[in-house]
């Protein structure tokens, strides 16, 4: 388990790419976890998005999307390491 974790509805229209291959190949401290359901009703068929521990991360695009979250998975990780 890493200790930053992204987490997608398979409902998202973000899966058109392979996010979980991108991520966890880039980042060896990320666990990506693909739920059914997420409980955000709607938005993953409105936009991209993700919970980056917790916190919401959408784009227009699925590549916007996973810029955002490259973003976040720095930030969780600096924060983690200072």
């Amino acid at each position: 388990m890493g200790i930053v974790v992204v987490e997608i509805c398979d409902g998202n229209t973000i899966k058109t790419i392979d996010i979980e291959e991108i991520l966890e190949e880039e980042f060896p401290e990320v666990a990506v976890i693909m739920s059914e359901c997420l409980n955000f009703c709607g938005l993953c068929a409105v936009r991209p998005y993700a919970l980056v521990n917790n916190k919401r991360v959408f784009g227009k695009t699925p590549e916007e999307c996973l810029d955002k979250i490259r973003i976040a998975i720095k930030e969780e990780l600096q924060a983690f390491y200072n």
